[in-house]
């Protein structure tokens, strides 16, 4: 989120940009096994490598790229979609992420920026990308003042990715200005979420974001029935709204994940404390707001990186019954002094909830910073995933590298891994909101934002890893000496 305050300034460079890539076709191949450090580069302290892993570059040339999204089809878990911006960009695999492609035609054409994005696949394995769309900004922070016209727009991909449709579909949008000539609301950090359950509902597709107004912000959500053709009217789905500023007191951070029932559970932030509640009818309806978890607040300062939030994710382990095992949720906060990952679970669906326990897993109190933290859920097993950003190598808390958690006991416990072994400082770089995670049969897929050390300017770039637990050992092995490559065409 919030990449807008990059977006705004760079707009002719990133539309150039833009055309350039749409213009090139990155093929990209993974070869067995992980990234290897530089002898002497490693940090002595990080965990170790992710098993049967390996890490790509999937932009081809450093840009202003960040907030990348992941997902993998469930029908056909071949197929896999990753988007990120700026603008709104697309890339999908075939071969379970082994070879990638980018796409052509995902961006907004009506718009001069777009990006803020995510992603999935519904249950017809159809391929999502949702992005906000906008001419220029407003207020640095406070959005919703001097705002222009903007909204959320969905496209769709009916072949897995490799082709989008023409035509952008509006979800929601604001105008110039009201017809009083007042300033209109900001449409911002929308997450897009489908039903792929065996439910009443399966085959929806949800919304929520934040909107942004002269008073406060809003967390509003919009629903469709017919696939992403056509989406309801905006309905506000908070009980307290936050403040009218992004950076602290505001609701914000939407996150959604369904049950196999079809009951929607959604997650945001509000200052200090996480907010959830739950829809039974198909979005039509949503079940009164609660606090489940205290919090330091989400929205922190960290040296080294312009901006950085632990806003949560919410995931499901849809086997136990009709209505699906235990609830996760997962965020970062510095209730320790350095920042930690945290995850809760819920035996009762949303009822109550388990003492936050500690995902990264060195010392507490060695002043090691652990941010933008993404879940995944493994439908197969429902074995839990959080990646998120480390510095627990870096004594000066300013370089990061990208670790994987692993829970194989209902959250009441993480194994730590690295997915990459050369930290990176990001040297004051605007890297995003959030970053990506998916998971299918054993296999897990990240996908992250760093800041390439010979880049003297703030530009990134997007990295995929792959880590697959289900591979025999001696796979393992077999692949651990190989690194992996990127042929670019």
């Amino acid at each position: 989120m919030n990449s807008r305050r990059i977006l705004a300034v760079r707009v002719s460079r990133l539309r150039i940009n833009s055309r350039l890539l749409d213009r090139k076709i990155l093929h990209i191949t993974f070869l067995a096994g992980g990234l290897g450090a530089i002898a002497g580069n490693s940090f002595a302290q990080l965990p170790p490598k992710a098993p049967n892993s390996s890490v790509i570059t999937l932009t081809p040339q450093p840009g202003y790229f960040t907030e990348p999204g992941i997902a993998i089809n469930p029908n056909n878990p071949q197929q896999v979609v990753a988007v990120y911006q700026d603008n709104a960009h697309a890339a999908y695999s075939f071969d379970a992420g082994r070879t990638w492609q980018i796409a052509t035609g995902v961006e907004s054409t009506s718009y001069r920026v777009s990006g803020d994005v995510s992603t999935t696949f519904d249950n017809q394995g159809h391929a999502f990308v949702c992005y906000i769309a906008f001419d220029k900004l407003g207020t640095f922070n406070y959005w919703g003042h001097n705002s222009s016209r903007n909204g959320i727009y969905i496209r769709r991909s009916l072949d897995g990715g490799k082709t989008w449709e023409a035509k952008d579909i509006l979800a929601t949008g604001q105008p110039d200005k009201t017809p009083d000539q007042k300033d209109v609301p900001w449409e911002d950090k929308p997450y897009i979420v489908a039903d792929n359950s065996h439910g009443p509902y399966a085959g929806n597709l949800y919304i929520g974001w934040t909107r942004w107004t002269i008073a406060d912000s809003q967390i509003q959500f919009v629903r469709s029935t017919d696939d992403g053709k056509t989406w309801s009217n905006p309905m506000e789905i908070d009980d307290v709204r936050g403040l009218p500023r992004d950076d602290n007191g505001a609701v914000e951070g939407f996150a959604g994940a369904v049950g196999p029932d079809s009951t929607l559970y959604v997650v945001w932030a509000d200052g200090n404390h996480l907010v959830f509640t739950s829809s039974s009818d198909g979005g039509h309806t949503f079940a009164p707001t609660r606090n489940i978890m205290n919090t330091a607040p989400t929205m922190f300062s960290i040296d080294a990186v312009a901006r950085a939030n632990g806003f949560p994710q919410i995931a499901i382990d849809p086997r136990g019954g009709e209505k699906g095992g235990r609830l996760y949720v997962a965020w970062a906060d510095y209730r320790h002094g350095e920042i930690d990952v945290f995850c809760s679970s819920s035996k009762d669906y949303g009822a109550s909830w388990s003492p936050a326990t500690r995902v990264n897993g060195d010392p507490v109190h060695n002043g090691a910073d652990h941010f933008f933290q993404w879940m995944a859920v493994d439908p197969s097993d429902g074995f839990i995933y959080v990646a998120f950003y480390d510095r627990r190598g870096d004594p000066r808390n300013r370089a990061q590298a990208v670790v994987l958690a692993r829970s194989t006991d209902s959250g009441q416990s993480f194994q730590n891994y690295s997915w990459t072994e050369q930290p990176f400082n990001a040297k004051g770089a605007f890297i995003g909101d959030y970053n990506g995670l998916a998971a299918m049969n054993g296999r897990v897929y990240g996908i992250w934002t760093e800041k390439p050390e010979d880049i003297t300017t703030r530009n990134t770039v997007i990295r995929v890893g792959l880590a697959d637990f289900a591979a025999s050992s001696a796979a393992s092995s077999a692949n651990s000496s190989v690194s992996p490559k990127a042929n670019l065409k």
